[in-house]
């Protein structure tokens, strides 16, 4: 068994680039666990509220339970389920799961792999995340489920399936005249810019080309609240701030919710701006909740 192709390959519903990473949050939580307690189980009405705040924050603003991916993962070969009346998960219900105190773990074969070759582990947390979420997100991730990823270049899994285009970088920092699309941010430490960086807006994970017009360049700071879903791109390529972020601090107001309606620096005449069909993904499958109004000016 290939359980790096098992981890790649995980079954999905997928339609016009919708994302649904449940599969892979779960399955990422799990190989965290393992790592803490390699024979313990997970009972759902236990873990019901890590995976209600990982869908919540990594998943897509219309989120579902996570009864599903519970029941639903033991089709791939990589979970099993068990409930008080034996092997087999019973549904994807809430009520059932709870009532039967269902318990999930990895699968027997995938432990026993894990546990002859410690590497494995580190693999597949690599190419789960390289395939559901951006690079921006992957510290954050692993700490949320308590795992260390292998550095990137021992994967060629991941790299093997979809080259990104290293150009893109600098061509979307030419396009922004290398500053902050959000804020203006144009630091430099000689002549190398510092904290700035190309964002994709349609994720290159779930098809997002390496093209300008899917690229906006962003400090550091605004391309990790980009990539959670706190700004987005609306009409008129302006910002948008989600409702949903609470800073009360003066240095929240001036970086974050002051930034409502504001149009965007960039990019410079001539390059192309970012795409509406690029937009219109990130404000359905990224951006959370509703936008506040434009800032007082």
């Amino acid at each position: 068994m290939d359980w790096v192709e098992s981890a790649a390959g995980l079954r999905q519903w997928t339609r016009g680039g919708v994302r649904a990473p449940h599969k892979p949050l779960l399955f990422l939580y799990a190989l965290g666990r393992f790592q803490q307690d390699a024979d313990g189980e997970l009972e759902y009405s236990a873990v019901e509220d890590d995976l209600k705040q990982l869908l919540a924050e990594y998943g897509p603003a219309n989120g579902t339970t996570p009864a599903y991916p519970f029941h639903h993962l033991v089709s791939d070969g990589v979970w099993e389920v068990r409930t008080d009346r034996g092997p087999g998960s019973p549904g994807s219900r809430v009520r059932e799961l709870r009532a039967t105190r269902a318990t999930g773990r990895l699968a027997p074969e995938l432990r026993a792999a894990l546990r002859r070759e410690p590497s494995l582990l580190g693999r597949m947390v690599r190419v789960l995340l390289d395939l559901h979420f951006p690079p921006s997100l992957h510290d954050d991730l692993c700490a949320a489920v308590g795992l260390e990823p292998e550095p990137p270049q021992t994967q060629p899994l991941a790299a093997a399936r979809k080259q990104r285009d290293r150009r893109m970088r600098e061509l979307v920092l030419t396009a922004y005249e290398y500053q902050c699309a959000f804020c203006g941010y144009d630091g430099r430490i000689g002549a190398a810019p510092v904290g700035l960086e190309a964002a994709h807006v349609h994720w290159w994970a779930f098809g997002g080309p390496d093209e300008v017009d899917n690229g906006v360049c962003l400090c550091s700071l605004h391309h990790k609240l980009f990539d959670k879903g706190v700004l987005g791109i609306g009409d008129g390529h302006r910002i948008l701030v989600s409702q949903r972020f609470v800073g009360r601090s003066p240095a929240a107001r001036e970086h974050v919710t002051a930034l409502a309606g504001r149009p965007l620096i960039g990019p410079q005449p001539g390059a192309l701006p970012i795409a509406a069909a690029h937009r219109s993904w990130h404000a359905s499958q990224v951006f959370h909740g509703a936008p506040r109004p434009p800032a007082d000016t």
